[in-house]
This record gives C-alpha cells, structure tokens and sequence, in this order.
C-alpha cells in the first residue's frame, strides 16, 4: 500500500500540482463522460422519437445536450488538475489564430452547420433540390449534410454549400406541390368534352386537392394533335409521390378516352403524289410500287 500511494502521488513531468492519480482520474472521467454523453444522447433521441416534435427540433437538441456535457465533463477534468480556467486565455487565443488559418473550411462547414439547425432554411425529412440533384435531408452533421437521392444514393454536401449556393426546398413551409400533365388528342374530337373528361380524372383523384382547384386549359393547335395542359396541387413530400399521382391519373384518362371513342394522338404525316401524269403501281417482292407508266402489277 506505501508503494501505491507512492506511486499514486507521484508528480510527472517535474509538475508540483499534477500527480498521477490525477492523470488517471481525468483519463476515466473523459472515457465514462463520453460514453455517458452518447448514452444520454441515445436516451433522448429514443424519448423525442415518441413526441411530435420534427426530426430536425429533435437533432438540434441532441447535438446540444451532448455538447453540453462534453463541456461539463471538460469543466471537471480541469478542476481534478487544479488547472484554472483563465491559464488558457493566452494559449486558447493563440490556438484560434493557428486554427482560423489552417482549418477554415472545417471551421466554416461546423458553423454553417449550427446555422442550419438554427435558422432551419433545410431540416431533416426536407425534400430539397441542389445543383440537379433532388433528394430527402436524412442528417445535418458537423460537417456535411447527408441527403439521399431519389435513386437512392447518399449525397454528401458540405454545410457551408446549403447556405451559399442556391438549395431548392420543396417542402419549406408545407407540402403542396402544384404539378401538371399535358394530354393530345386527335383533330376532330369535342374540345369541351376533352376538357371534362380531363378535369373528372384529376378532381377523382384522392391526393389532388380541391383548394386551390385544378384548371384545364386547351392549350394550343398542335401539329399532330389538339393539346391539353392540366394543373393542380397535391400535398405530397417529394417528386417520387408526383410521378405516381400523375401515372395514375393518365392511366384514368386512357380508360375515358376509350370508353368514349377519343383517339389520344400520334405523330403522323400526310404524303401527297404528283398526279400531273398517270401513274402505275406494282406489287414488288410483296410490297406496292408506282411507276409513271399508268398501269399497275405485280412482280
């Protein structure tokens, strides 16, 4: 026991106020605070999963409880040390000169990171668009922003790019999304009746919304067909939802317009021959042929 109170009051490095009980105490207390900062961290996420509170709230208060008890844990190691606060006035302005310099982008992604969490222009379950990608915000981390594409791959964006470039948000503020789909039919059909048919398979649709109300319009004489551009909003969270609603919709549509005889149209041209003179055709290796002779037969 002499040996180990030796050994334990034992002053290394020629310091008089640290000895190796000390070393060794602030050596267990950083590992049993870390791995208790994570674990309250858990604890927490796991409680607030429960409550209505967004994704993005709940992520927010996580990374502060455990930055708060990192401090803590910091805090107590210092005082085990008899090491005051202020010695580290000098070597902590030093420190943020030499880190300002060598690590701004670090330093500038960790910032704009807590601005995200803060301001909240993108939060967690957001489905934004960037530089034509599209995707769902999954985490705002110190660094980066994870978002997952909508084939799937994670993209990883640094925190100091969602603030600086521009971030399309398509669910910001709430989750109507106006989207349309255009329609051509064959020349000859009822306009009118064209355009009911249209608006029935819209409004019939359970995730379009009735306010504000779908619009039809006969857009334009085109040059195969007589075109129809419909509109209308639906309260979704991202284009994958958009593409089925119109998927559904047009497969309605394909069912009224068989149902009432209407043609949907297709690219199609008109050949006009020169009937100056009489004209021959023949029947060549099966197919019809036509020649300048004015008689016609088959080979």
């Amino acid at each position: 026991m002499p040996d180990f109170k030796t050994a334990w009051d034992y002053h290394p490095f020629g310091a008089d106020n640290v000895t190796i009980g000390q070393l060794i105490l602030v050596f267990t207390l950083a590992i049993a605070g870390y791995g208790l900062s994570r674990l309250l961290e858990t604890i927490v996420k796991r409680r607030l999963a429960r409550t209505e509170l967004r994704p993005d709230a709940a992520h927010t208060l996580q990374r502060i409880l455990f930055y708060a008890l990192i401090i803590c844990v910091v805090l107590i190691a210092l005082s085990l040390l008899n090491i005051p606060i202020t010695a580290f006035a000098f070597l902590t302005g030093a420190i943020a000169i030499g880190v300002g310099f060598g690590a701004q982008n670090i330093i500038n992604n960790f910032i704009s990171g807590w601005i995200l969490m803060a301001e909240r222009p993108v939060r967690i379950g957001d489905f934004v668009e960037i530089d034509s990608h599209t995707g769902v915000v999954e985490r705002i981390g110190n660094r980066s922003t994870r978002i997952r594409r909508v084939d799937g791959v994670h993209l990883l964006v640094p925190n100091s790019q969602m603030l600086e470039r521009v971030v399309i948000n398509w669910t910001l503020l709430d989750n109507r999304i106006r989207t349309m789909i255009r329609v051509g039919v064959a020349y000859g059909s009822s306009s009118q009746h064209v355009a009911g048919l249209i608006e029935s398979a819209v409004t019939a649709h359970d995730d379009v919304l009735g306010d504000p109300p779908a619009r039809i319009y006969f857009e334009d004489f085109g040059d195969n067909a007589l075109v129809f551009d419909a509109y209308f909003w639906c309260d979704v969270s991202g284009e994958r939802e958009l593409r089925a609603i119109r998927s559904d919709i047009r497969h309605a549509l394909t069912r009224s317009f068989d149902h009432e005889g209407i043609a949907i149209a297709f690219p199609q041209r008109d050949v006009h021959l020169d009937t100056s003179r009489p004209l021959q055709v023949e029947m060549v290796r099966g197919r019809a042929g036509v020649t300048a002779t004015g008689e016609m037969n088959d080979v």
